[in-house]
Parts: structure tokens; sequence; C-alpha cells
């Protein structure tokens, strides 16, 4: 048998990749893996993590202007972006010394370079010039945001990624995209003081998501003072001396200090020598795997973003937890999608589950609809006008709830509760055989006894 330096060798240090290598060292496997940036990967270093630390931070002018309703009085208040800045910085360096700690406390070799494939079992290391063996190879470098290279002037633009580190908090941002990272960095910037406009090619934004909780918030970050232009896109970026000039499709002419782009993002997989091992990948550059996550050479796998499946982190974590099964447990899993909650950390919050509406009408020839619009008791003293929806849809042959979405304050918290329900195959008999917690948002969840409305054959009854 072949002989090599090592029997995992990992190249990317994002959740996916860490999870791979800890829990492969831990079970007595020699294994080494490679990050060129930081550990942690795009969700900690520049992704999820500080977003949400962004996304509280942003949310302190409304928490003080509430205050008033319920008879505090609060005095003058200001924002200063370095703190934000200098405070987050400390809490990522914080978490990426976790990640490198239970990397080393596993016994895992920790390099820090980039890795390129020579061959199916050869790794060359860019710091030192080095190339190394391994029996396996993981391959979980994530993804990278779309440059929109065809748009002039967009080396004058910037991305998620540079947002975390801008000198100084702009007066003024125009967000190109209208998924849930340009949602979220609209609410982010405006909640700081930032005149925000969102500009977006489709109809609506958040495509995929049910269109109710798509349209609710829409309406409610326009009435907070986001200006949101869809179906229209920028075509050409400049500079004068007044700061970013934007021209749109539409003819219209935009200012703005600083302009991001959250157009998708694209597999990290150029220049890491793929075509040298043998490694398909698709029409987008993603990494082909099957439902083991193997790629078309036997011993290499990919996890993650970089396989364009589902960009979300704990879906990387879960490809990781069934390569670990398949490869060194003689247990073959392959990851399971079904019902994955998802939130928008926007203001209000999506927290959603399950199929659409839209979707669910495709699928099931009669559908009930359970749908709650209300006030929630905080605003009532705040004066906030912001409404909470919430709906469940219904399987009306088996009674079963095969999508639930929420659209106000905690949804996402909400969601993550009714993953599990929705996994467990509840019905809508369980929803209303349960008790009421009283007086929460949630428990309208358990009360909604009446479909709002029914879906036959795709249309509205």
């Amino acid at each position: 048998m072949p002989s090599y330096d090592y029997d995992l060798f990992v190249i990317g240090g994002g959740s996916g990749g860490v999870r791979s290598a800890r829990v492969a060292a831990s079970l007595g496997k020699k294994v080494a893996i490679a990050e060129e940036y930081r550990y942690g990967g795009t969700c900690v270093i520049r992704g999820c993590v500080p977003k949400k630390l962004f996304v509280y931070a942003s949310q302190f002018h409304e928490h003080f202007e509430d205050a008033a309703g319920f008879g505090w009085t609060v005095g003058e208040s200001s924002f200063d972006w370095k703190k934000l800045i200098a405070a987050k910085d400390i809490e990522i360096a914080r978490l990426e010394g976790l990640y490198k700690k239970g990397l080393a406390g596993a016994q895992a070799e920790i390099l820090e370079t980039r890795a390129e494939l020579v061959d199916a079992h050869t790794i060359k290391l860019l710091k030192t010039g080095e190339t190394v063996t391994a029996k396996t190879i993981v391959i979980a470098t994530g993804g990278k945001p779309n440059p929109h290279a065809a748009l002039p002037g967009h080396e004058l633009c910037i991305s998620s990624n540079e947002a975390f580190h801008l000198e100084e908090l702009p007066k003024s941002i125009l967000i190109a995209g209208g998924g849930y990272i340009a949602v979220e960095f609209a609410n982010i910037f405006h909640g700081l003081g930032v005149e925000t406009t969102l500009i977006y090619r489709g109809t609506e934004i958040l495509s995929r998501f049910d269109e109710d909780l798509r349209r609710g918030l829409h309406e409610a970050m326009v009435a907070k003072g986001i200006r949101i232009l869809c179906q229209d896109v920028m075509e050409k970026v400049a500079k004068d001396e007044n700061g970013l000039v934007i021209q749109t499709m539409k003819g219209q002419t935009l200012n703005a200090g600083v302009v991001m782009l959250a157009l998708g993002r694209d597999p990290y997989t150029q220049g890491l020598g793929l075509e040298k091992a043998g490694v398909a990948v698709n029409e987008r550059g993603a990494i082909v795997v099957d439902d083991y996550s193997r790629t078309n050479v036997e011993n290499i796998y990919a996890l993650g973003d970089v396989t364009d499946r589902v960009q979300l982190t704990p879906v990387a974590i879960h490809e990781a937890m069934c390569f670990i099964e398949t490869e060194y447990k003689n247990n073959p899993t392959k990851p399971d999608y079904d019902l994955i909650p998802t939130a928008v950390f926007s203001q209000p919050e999506i927290g959603t589950v399950g199929l659409s509406e839209e979707e669910a009408g495709k699928r099931y020839k009669e559908l009930e609809v359970y749908r709650a619009q209300f006030r929630p008791l905080k605003a009532t003293l705040s004066g906030r006008a912001e409404k909470m929806i919430m709906k469940l849809i219904v399987d009306a042959a088996s009674r079963k709830v095969v999508g639930a979405h929420i659209l106000g304050h905690d949804a996402g918290e909400m969601a993550q509760i009714l993953g599990i329900t929705l996994k467990a195959g509840c019905t809508k008999d369980d929803f209303d055989r349960t008790m009421a917690l009283h007086p929460t948002a949630a428990e309208e969840l358990v009360t909604m006894y009446a479909p709002t409305y029914r879906i036959r054959d795709g249309q509205r009854v």
C-alpha cells in the first residue's frame, strides 16, 4: 500500500473544513488543515457572526425610541463606528482562537498557508513551496462575493467582505441585490443612520421566500425610510468630487458615498489545481459531488459552499459529519437537506422552514393556509406600527404542516424550534392540541384554528 504523509488533508479552515479535520483527528487519524486567510471561514470572520453583531448595533436607536412609551427618558445618544469595529474585531479574534484551540486539542496540524492540488494525493503549500501527500483530501474553500466584473466601475464598489472593515461610516450607501445579504445590510446601515438605497432587478426582494413575508418586509423597510428600487439595475458607477455617481437601466442618476455589491457568491475554486487532480467542476466553477460529498476522484471530497448546494454554515457542518460517518465509520451517510430552517436578520426579521405557499401549491392538490397579521404587544406602548405575520401551510389531505413562515421580532428563534416540529412530521391537529403560552407572539401559531383560505390545484379559493 502507498505511504502518505497524512490520512486526511483539509483545504479550507471554515466551518465544514474545521469540523472535518477536528473530528477525524479525534478519531486518531493523522490530519493537517490549511487555511490561507483566517480560521473560522466566511461565517465567523466576515459573515454571519459579525453581521449579527452589526444587526444588534443597528437596533438600538429603535430601542431608545421605544423606551419612551414605557416611561423611560433616554438622554442624548450617539454612535461610534470605530468602537463597534474594534469590539467586533476582538470577538472575531476570540472565536478564531477557539477554532484553532479545538483543532490543536484534537492533534490536527494547523497550517496557515494557501494549499493547491498537484495531483489526486499531493498538495503544494505555497508559503514554503513544499509538497505533502494525503490518502484522503477534503476541499472546503467556501465561496466569495461575485465582483460583477461586467459592470463599468465595479472596482469602485465594495462587497460584504469590505463592509466589515470600513474606516468610516458613510453618509449614504447604495446596495445592489435583493437577497438576504443585501436586505440585511440595508437594514444595518439604515439603523446606524446611513441614508440607504437598495436596487434590485427583480419585481420583489428575497426571491424564493414566501410572497406575504417578502411584501410585508418591503413595506416595513420603506416605512422606516429605506429606499427600494425594484426592476432596475446599475449600468455604470463613476466617481466625482462628491462621491460615487450611479447610472441605472431606467435612466436614473443616483449618488452615494459607498456602493455595495451583494449580487450572489461564487464557489472559490480558482487556482486550486483541480484540473491537475482531475476534479470536475460545473459551469459556475462549483465542485461536482455525489450524494456523499465525494467528487469524481474517489479519494477527494468537497463540502460547503464550494459545492454550491446549500450555502449555509450549519449545512457545511452537517456535510462534514456525514463525511466522517462515510469515510471513517463505515456508515455511508447522505446529507439531509429537507426542511432547513432559515432566517433573514432584517428588521423586522424573517424566520421560515419548509415550503412557501407558492412552492406548496405546485406540489399538493389542496392546501389550507392559516395566516395571522397583528400588532405585537410591545408595539402597543412603544407606538411602533410594525405588524407581525405568521403563516402555516398545511397539506389538506394529510393535515401535515409543510411550511411555517414568520415576519417579526425573534422570527429566527421561532423558526429554529419550528424546524424540529416540521421535521418530526407534526400535523395541524398537533398544533391545535398544543396549549398556548400567553402572552407571546408565538401563541398565534397554535391558535389559528380555521383556514384563512385554501389553495386548490395551485389557485387560491
